[in-house]
Protein backbone atom coordinates (compact mmCIF):
# COMPACT_ATOMS: atom_id res chain seq x y z
CA UNK A 1 0.00 0.00 0.00
CA UNK A 2 1.29 3.54 -1.23
CA UNK A 3 1.77 6.32 1.84
CA UNK A 4 -0.67 8.93 2.10
CA UNK A 5 2.18 11.51 0.85
CA UNK A 6 2.32 9.64 -2.01
CA UNK A 7 1.63 12.12 -4.99
CA UNK A 8 -0.53 11.17 -8.36
CA UNK A 9 -1.39 12.14 -11.56
CA UNK A 10 -5.04 12.81 -11.97
CA UNK A 11 -7.07 10.77 -13.94
CA UNK A 12 -7.95 13.78 -16.14
CA UNK A 13 -4.13 15.08 -16.47
CA UNK A 14 -2.86 11.47 -17.30
CA UNK A 15 -4.93 11.66 -19.87
CA UNK A 16 -4.04 14.99 -21.15
CA UNK A 17 -0.34 13.87 -21.24
CA UNK A 18 -1.20 10.45 -22.88
CA UNK A 19 -2.91 12.84 -25.49
CA UNK A 20 0.03 15.13 -26.02
CA UNK A 21 2.72 12.53 -25.96
CA UNK A 22 1.06 9.69 -28.12
CA UNK A 23 2.92 11.14 -31.39
CA UNK A 24 6.31 9.36 -29.30
CA UNK A 25 4.33 6.48 -27.41
CA UNK A 26 5.12 7.44 -24.05
CA UNK A 27 2.58 6.91 -21.22
CA UNK A 28 3.09 6.67 -17.72
CA UNK A 29 3.44 3.67 -16.08
CA UNK A 30 2.70 4.85 -12.66
CA UNK A 31 2.70 8.69 -12.43
CA UNK A 32 3.21 8.57 -8.41
CA UNK A 33 5.96 9.26 -5.90
CA UNK A 34 6.14 10.46 -2.59
CA UNK A 35 6.19 13.91 -1.21
CA UNK A 36 9.26 15.76 0.36
CA UNK A 37 11.12 18.72 1.40
CA UNK A 38 14.89 19.11 1.06
CA UNK A 39 16.52 19.20 4.78
CA UNK A 40 16.73 22.93 4.84
CA UNK A 41 13.24 23.52 3.81
CA UNK A 42 14.56 25.47 0.41
CA UNK A 43 13.12 24.88 -2.50
CA UNK A 44 15.87 25.95 -5.64
CA UNK A 45 13.94 24.67 -8.49
CA UNK A 46 10.15 26.80 -7.06
CA UNK A 47 8.77 27.91 -9.99
CA UNK A 48 10.08 24.96 -12.52
CA UNK A 49 8.25 22.81 -14.47
CA UNK A 50 9.75 19.44 -15.25
CA UNK A 51 8.80 16.14 -16.84
CA UNK A 52 10.24 12.94 -15.45
CA UNK A 53 10.95 10.17 -18.03
CA UNK A 54 12.43 7.02 -17.47
CA UNK A 55 12.80 3.32 -19.47
CA UNK A 56 10.70 0.39 -18.06
CA UNK A 57 12.68 -1.94 -16.71
CA UNK A 58 13.52 -1.88 -12.87
CA UNK A 59 16.40 0.29 -12.82
CA UNK A 60 15.42 2.86 -14.67
CA UNK A 61 12.07 3.29 -12.77
CA UNK A 62 13.63 3.24 -9.70
CA UNK A 63 16.36 6.31 -10.85
CA UNK A 64 13.42 7.78 -12.27
CA UNK A 65 11.53 8.07 -8.64
CA UNK A 66 14.58 9.07 -6.98
CA UNK A 67 14.89 11.72 -9.43
CA UNK A 68 11.29 12.72 -9.42
CA UNK A 69 10.88 13.09 -5.56
CA UNK A 70 14.24 14.59 -5.17
CA UNK A 71 13.06 17.98 -7.75
CA UNK A 72 9.66 17.93 -6.21
CA UNK A 73 11.48 18.40 -3.06
CA UNK A 74 13.82 20.78 -3.97
CA UNK A 75 10.59 22.57 -5.21
CA UNK A 76 9.57 21.51 -9.30
CA UNK A 77 6.64 20.91 -10.45
CA UNK A 78 7.05 17.91 -11.75
CA UNK A 79 5.32 15.34 -13.86
CA UNK A 80 6.11 11.56 -13.87
CA UNK A 81 6.38 10.00 -16.68
CA UNK A 82 8.63 6.82 -15.26
CA UNK A 83 8.48 3.36 -16.97
CA UNK A 84 8.04 4.38 -20.78
CA UNK A 85 8.11 1.45 -22.63
CA UNK A 86 11.37 0.30 -24.03
CA UNK A 87 14.65 2.64 -24.61
CA UNK A 88 12.80 4.54 -27.95
CA UNK A 89 10.39 6.10 -26.44
CA UNK A 90 11.32 8.00 -23.16
CA UNK A 91 14.66 8.80 -25.45
CA UNK A 92 12.11 9.87 -28.53
CA UNK A 93 10.45 12.12 -26.12
CA UNK A 94 13.16 13.79 -24.77
CA UNK A 95 14.45 14.69 -28.50
CA UNK A 96 10.99 16.26 -28.88
CA UNK A 97 10.90 18.16 -26.17
CA UNK A 98 7.87 16.55 -24.47
CA UNK A 99 10.29 14.92 -21.54
CA UNK A 100 13.30 16.85 -19.89
CA UNK A 101 15.24 14.64 -17.49
CA UNK A 102 16.18 10.88 -17.90
CA UNK A 103 18.74 8.59 -16.93
CA UNK A 104 21.21 7.07 -19.44
CA UNK A 105 24.07 4.49 -20.08
CA UNK A 106 26.92 5.55 -21.67
CA UNK A 107 27.33 2.52 -23.57
CA UNK A 108 23.62 3.32 -24.69
CA UNK A 109 24.41 6.06 -26.38
CA UNK A 110 27.61 4.98 -27.68
CA UNK A 111 26.70 1.93 -29.31
CA UNK A 112 22.39 1.95 -29.86
CA UNK A 113 22.26 5.75 -30.10
CA UNK A 114 24.95 6.30 -32.30
CA UNK A 115 26.29 3.09 -33.82
CA UNK A 116 29.99 3.44 -32.85
CA UNK A 117 31.69 -0.06 -32.47
CA UNK A 118 34.82 1.63 -30.96
CA UNK A 119 35.35 -0.11 -27.60
CA UNK A 120 36.19 2.80 -25.15
CA UNK A 121 37.07 0.93 -22.02
CA UNK A 122 37.80 4.03 -19.58
CA UNK A 123 34.28 5.55 -18.32
CA UNK A 124 35.26 8.42 -18.08
CA UNK A 125 36.45 8.87 -21.70
CA UNK A 126 33.53 6.89 -22.92
CA UNK A 127 31.30 9.66 -21.05
CA UNK A 128 32.90 12.68 -23.01
CA UNK A 129 33.09 11.29 -26.20
CA UNK A 130 29.07 10.97 -25.72
CA UNK A 131 28.86 14.15 -23.89
CA UNK A 132 29.98 16.29 -26.95
CA UNK A 133 28.44 13.85 -29.70
CA UNK A 134 24.93 14.20 -27.72
CA UNK A 135 25.45 18.14 -26.99
CA UNK A 136 26.55 19.03 -30.69
CA UNK A 137 23.80 16.74 -32.34
CA UNK A 138 20.63 16.91 -29.76
CA UNK A 139 21.05 19.70 -27.74
CA UNK A 140 21.08 17.18 -24.42
CA UNK A 141 23.28 17.68 -21.86
CA UNK A 142 24.66 14.47 -20.22
CA UNK A 143 25.67 15.19 -16.56
CA UNK A 144 28.67 13.59 -14.72
CA UNK A 145 28.17 9.89 -14.85
CA UNK A 146 27.78 8.20 -11.17
CA UNK A 147 29.76 5.37 -10.00
CA UNK A 148 27.85 2.57 -11.26
CA UNK A 149 28.34 0.16 -14.08
CA UNK A 150 24.98 -1.63 -15.43
CA UNK A 151 27.30 -3.80 -17.93
CA UNK A 152 27.49 -7.30 -18.59
CA UNK A 153 30.12 -8.95 -16.46
CA UNK A 154 30.58 -13.16 -15.59
CA UNK A 155 29.61 -13.95 -11.71
CA UNK A 156 30.34 -16.98 -9.50
CA UNK A 157 29.17 -18.27 -6.91
CA UNK A 158 31.24 -17.65 -3.54
CA UNK A 159 32.43 -21.21 -2.77
CA UNK A 160 33.59 -21.98 -6.62
CA UNK A 161 35.48 -18.75 -6.76
CA UNK A 162 37.31 -19.82 -3.58
CA UNK A 163 37.68 -23.42 -4.82
CA UNK A 164 39.14 -22.15 -7.87
CA UNK A 165 40.98 -19.39 -6.45
CA UNK A 166 39.35 -17.18 -9.43
CA UNK A 167 38.58 -13.05 -9.00
CA UNK A 168 38.73 -12.07 -12.87
CA UNK A 169 38.60 -13.53 -15.97
CA UNK A 170 42.35 -13.83 -16.54
CA UNK A 171 41.88 -16.37 -13.72
CA UNK A 172 39.09 -18.00 -15.54
CA UNK A 173 41.26 -18.38 -18.66
CA UNK A 174 44.35 -20.11 -16.40
CA UNK A 175 42.00 -22.96 -14.72
CA UNK A 176 42.03 -26.35 -16.63
CA UNK A 177 39.64 -27.04 -19.34
CA UNK A 178 36.87 -28.94 -17.83
CA UNK A 179 36.32 -25.94 -15.41
CA UNK A 180 36.34 -23.71 -17.72
CA UNK A 181 32.23 -23.65 -17.76
CA UNK A 182 30.05 -20.96 -19.05
CA UNK A 183 26.05 -20.18 -18.74
CA UNK A 184 24.90 -17.48 -21.45
CA UNK A 185 21.63 -16.34 -22.69
CA UNK A 186 21.17 -16.28 -27.22
CA UNK A 187 21.60 -12.76 -27.25
CA UNK A 188 24.92 -12.14 -25.37
CA UNK A 189 25.77 -15.47 -27.31
CA UNK A 190 25.43 -14.51 -30.46
CA UNK A 191 26.37 -10.31 -29.95
CA UNK A 192 29.39 -9.04 -31.65
CA UNK A 193 30.58 -7.58 -28.49
CA UNK A 194 29.45 -10.74 -26.23
CA UNK A 195 30.40 -13.91 -25.45
CA UNK A 196 32.62 -15.58 -28.98
CA UNK A 197 34.67 -12.05 -28.50
CA UNK A 198 35.30 -12.32 -24.98
CA UNK A 199 36.92 -15.11 -25.10
CA UNK A 200 39.01 -14.47 -28.04
CA UNK A 201 40.36 -11.45 -25.94
CA UNK A 202 41.01 -13.31 -23.23
CA UNK A 203 42.89 -16.34 -25.18
CA UNK A 204 40.32 -19.08 -24.56
CA UNK A 205 38.79 -19.23 -28.19
CA UNK A 206 35.35 -21.43 -28.35
CA UNK A 207 35.46 -24.55 -29.58
CA UNK A 208 39.12 -24.90 -29.36
CA UNK A 209 39.47 -28.23 -27.26
CA UNK A 210 42.19 -25.64 -25.63
CA UNK A 211 40.15 -23.11 -25.10
CA UNK A 212 36.19 -23.35 -24.63
CA UNK A 213 35.13 -26.42 -26.28
CA UNK A 214 31.29 -26.21 -26.96
CA UNK A 215 29.98 -28.85 -24.63
CA UNK A 216 31.38 -26.48 -22.06
CA UNK A 217 28.60 -23.71 -22.78
CA UNK A 218 25.46 -24.00 -21.67
CA UNK A 219 22.66 -21.49 -23.43
CA UNK A 220 19.73 -20.54 -21.19
CA UNK A 221 17.31 -17.55 -20.76
CA UNK A 222 19.04 -14.46 -19.34
CA UNK A 223 16.81 -15.27 -15.28
CA UNK A 224 18.19 -18.59 -15.31
CA UNK A 225 21.50 -18.08 -15.66
CA UNK A 226 21.43 -16.62 -12.06
CA UNK A 227 20.35 -19.53 -10.28
CA UNK A 228 22.43 -21.93 -12.61
CA UNK A 229 25.50 -19.52 -11.71
CA UNK A 230 24.71 -19.95 -7.65
CA UNK A 231 24.50 -23.52 -7.80
CA UNK A 232 27.63 -24.24 -9.81
CA UNK A 233 25.39 -26.13 -11.82
CA UNK A 234 25.59 -27.09 -15.09
CA UNK A 235 28.08 -24.02 -15.11
CA UNK A 236 30.94 -22.38 -13.10
CA UNK A 237 30.63 -18.90 -14.71
CA UNK A 238 27.46 -17.06 -16.05
CA UNK A 239 27.11 -13.80 -17.87
CA UNK A 240 25.22 -11.43 -15.25
CA UNK A 241 24.38 -7.46 -14.68
CA UNK A 242 26.32 -5.67 -12.20
CA UNK A 243 23.79 -4.10 -10.79
CA UNK A 244 21.40 -6.73 -10.48
CA UNK A 245 19.65 -7.73 -7.36
CA UNK A 246 20.24 -11.27 -7.73
CA UNK A 247 23.83 -10.93 -7.23
CA UNK A 248 23.84 -9.88 -3.80
CA UNK A 249 20.96 -12.18 -2.85
CA UNK A 250 22.52 -14.78 -4.67
CA UNK A 251 25.70 -14.35 -2.66
CA UNK A 252 27.71 -14.17 -6.30
CA UNK A 253 31.24 -12.69 -6.96
CA UNK A 254 31.59 -10.30 -9.85
CA UNK A 255 34.94 -11.31 -12.12
CA UNK A 256 36.89 -8.18 -12.83
CA UNK A 257 37.19 -7.69 -16.45
CA UNK A 258 40.80 -7.57 -15.93
CA UNK A 259 41.43 -6.63 -19.68
CA UNK A 260 38.78 -4.16 -20.16
CA UNK A 261 36.79 -6.12 -22.98
CA UNK A 262 33.13 -5.30 -21.54
CA UNK A 263 31.92 -1.60 -22.47
CA UNK A 264 31.38 0.61 -19.53
CA UNK A 265 27.38 1.71 -19.07
CA UNK A 266 27.80 4.09 -16.38
CA UNK A 267 24.68 5.43 -15.62
CA UNK A 268 24.05 9.39 -16.53
CA UNK A 269 21.56 12.14 -16.14
CA UNK A 270 20.57 13.55 -19.21
CA UNK A 271 18.44 17.10 -19.51
CA UNK A 272 17.92 18.91 -22.12
CA UNK A 273 19.51 21.53 -23.14
CA UNK A 274 16.98 24.63 -22.79
CA UNK A 275 15.78 23.03 -19.64
CA UNK A 276 19.50 23.23 -18.03
CA UNK A 277 19.92 26.31 -19.18
CA UNK A 278 16.74 27.66 -17.52
CA UNK A 279 17.95 25.86 -14.24
CA UNK A 280 21.69 25.35 -14.45
CA UNK A 281 20.43 24.33 -10.70
CA UNK A 282 19.77 21.30 -12.04
CA UNK A 283 23.51 20.47 -12.38
CA UNK A 284 24.53 20.77 -8.51
CA UNK A 285 21.09 18.66 -7.42
CA UNK A 286 21.39 16.18 -10.10
CA UNK A 287 25.09 15.70 -9.22
CA UNK A 288 23.79 14.84 -5.40
CA UNK A 289 21.77 12.41 -6.51
CA UNK A 290 24.79 10.71 -8.98
CA UNK A 291 27.44 11.29 -6.34
CA UNK A 292 25.61 8.69 -4.08
CA UNK A 293 24.78 5.99 -6.64
CA UNK A 294 27.19 2.71 -6.81
CA UNK A 295 27.15 -0.71 -7.84
CA UNK A 296 26.71 -2.37 -4.41
CA UNK A 297 23.92 0.34 -3.94
CA UNK A 298 22.27 -0.11 -7.00
CA UNK A 299 22.20 -3.70 -6.53
CA UNK A 300 20.34 -3.61 -3.13
CA UNK A 301 18.16 -1.22 -4.57
CA UNK A 302 17.03 -3.36 -7.46
CA UNK A 303 16.33 -6.41 -5.10
CA UNK A 304 14.00 -4.24 -3.06
CA UNK A 305 11.77 -4.41 -6.48
CA UNK A 306 12.79 -7.75 -7.75
CA UNK A 307 13.64 -9.77 -4.87
CA UNK A 308 11.29 -8.34 -2.20
CA UNK A 309 8.55 -7.02 -4.50
CA UNK A 310 8.55 -3.23 -3.23
CA UNK A 311 6.69 -0.85 -5.14
CA UNK A 312 9.90 1.53 -6.43
CA UNK A 313 8.55 4.92 -5.49
CA UNK A 314 8.23 3.49 -2.19
CA UNK A 315 11.96 2.45 -2.40
CA UNK A 316 13.42 5.67 -3.84
CA UNK A 317 11.79 7.37 -0.90
CA UNK A 318 13.19 5.76 1.69
CA UNK A 319 16.46 5.73 0.23
CA UNK A 320 16.35 9.34 -0.41
CA UNK A 321 15.47 9.79 3.31
CA UNK A 322 17.61 7.48 4.95
CA UNK A 323 20.62 9.29 2.93
CA UNK A 324 19.05 12.52 4.84
CA UNK A 325 18.76 14.00 1.43
CA UNK A 326 14.81 14.93 1.71
CA UNK A 327 12.66 15.00 4.71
Amino acid sequence: MKSPRALGVTALSALVVAVMLAGCGLVSSSGTFHDARLPDGERPLDGAKLVVTSKSFTEGVLLGKITATYLAAAGAEVTDLTGAPGSASSRQAQLNGDADVLWEYTGTGWVNYHNQTETISDPNELWQRVHDIEKRDHDLEWLPPAEFNDTYAFGVSTPTAERLKVRSLSDVAALPVPDRTFCVDDEFFSRSDGFIPMLRKYGIPYNDPNGVPSGNVTRMDAGVVYTATAKSAPCNFGMIYTTDGRVKNLNLVVLDDDEKFFLPYSGTAVVRGAIIDRYPQLRTLLGTISEHLTDELMQDLNGRVDIDGEDPADVAYDWLKSEKLIR
